[in-house]
């Protein structure tokens, strides 16, 4: 999910992260926009930037982090005494920032028996208060990262209220969310916004192309734009002819085109075909597939009722009782509306 480079900014973040740096003028900023286009990574370069010992004095890269002082390095190795990551346990590893606990048969038989939670939970806000209360070890700053910020709960949200009301010394937060107007507005008030949007199509591709993924446009256009969501789902194993064969498949009934894929994933590829079946009946262009993989529906009153039917699943998608009949009665109930959707008046 995270860029490996940690000194220089995926191409399209350049220009927010120099934006950021000349005009942050609150100990709390708040990166909100899309998921997918590198919010992480611009939170943790703002963070490393601030701890940097020798930052860039000039030019484009003005107040950069410079990558080769004793405190970027540390940052590098994770193992700075003046920076927190709060992430949700099950995210910790998927970034590359490794587990809170201490390794050993303990910790190794409580993550055995423990699923890892998708929520900041109040006793990470709780050593986050101890870290604000500590000196800076390195005397620039202490800077806290909280990502995703709507996974904090209601009990730890609450908490970081606290601190962000009446920050300790040198301390600094940068909260990163896809999801901001889920958060309480009392964090939102205290954070100074730094929004991220959908980057250019043409430094996606090449980015995209330089990890190696093939068929870069049409997953660039799969994942709606989001140039990690593209990489991480070609790194999962989709691939873009098989993206495009999935309208073609869905009408002639071939629920294994998705057998393979994780429900979630699954039921959110049904979303999008749908969304873009959607957008074909009212005259309009295509979203995530490309125009001409696509059966051209004339009603849209039997898509509506398959959107909903899906809409319905996806709140359940991580719970499923029976992934198997549930994906093969979703791919029913569209290719049925499909079909009432494309009558064929012209052999009648």
């Amino acid at each position: 999910m995270v860029s490996s480079d940690q000194t220089l900014p995926l191409p399209w973040l350049a220009q927010s992260l120099s934006q950021a740096l000349a005009t942050a003028r609150s100990h709390a900023l708040l990166v909100q926009g899309p998921s997918g286009v590198g919010q992480l990574d611009l939170a943790l370069l703002l963070a490393q930037s601030w701890l940097c010992e020798q930052p860039t004095q000039s030019g484009e890269r003005r107040g950069w982090a410079c990558g080769q002082c004793a405190s970027c390095k540390l940052f590098g190795s994770h193992t700075h005494p003046d920076f927190m990551l709060l992430v949700p346990e099950a995210l910790r590893e998927q970034i590359g920032w490794g587990a809170d606990s201490e390794p050993g048969k303990d910790g190794e038989a409580k993550a055995s028996k423990t699923k890892p939670s998708r929520e900041i939970k109040i006793d990470a806000v709780r050593g986050l208060l101890s870290f604000a209360q500590a000196t800076s070890a390195r005397g620039r700053a202490k800077v806290v990262v909280v990502y995703p910020a709507e996974a904090l709960n209601t009990v730890a949200a609450n908490a970081l209220l606290k601190t962000l009301e009446e920050p300790a010394g040198l301390l600094r937060f940068v909260l990163a969310s896809s999801a901001s107007e889920s958060l309480l507005p009392t964090i939102r008030s205290r954070c100074q916004p730094v929004p991220l949007g959908l980057p250019d199509k043409a430094p996606c591709l090449q980015w995209l192309q330089e990890q190696g993924v093939e068929g870069a446009d049409v997953l660039l256009a799969a994942a709606g734009g989001r140039p990690q969501e593209a990489r991480d789902w070609f790194e999962a194993g989709l691939r873009a002819t098989a993206w495009q064969q999935l309208p073609q498949r869905l009408a002639r009934g071939e629920a294994a085109a998705l057998s393979d894929w994780p429900q979630a994933r699954a039921i959110d590829a049904l979303q999008r075909l749908c969304h873009d079946l959607l957008r074909v009946t009212h005259g309009a262009e295509p979203t995530y597939f490309p125009k001409a993989s696509l059966p051209q529906p004339k009603l849209a009153a039997p898509l509506h009722m398959w959107e909903a039917s899906l809409r319905q699943s996806a709140r359940h998608a991580e719970h499923p009782l029976n992934t198997g009949l549930l994906m093969e009665s979703l791919f029913a109930q569209g290719q049925a509306a499909l079909r009432e959707a494309s009558p064929r008046r012209a052999n009648a």
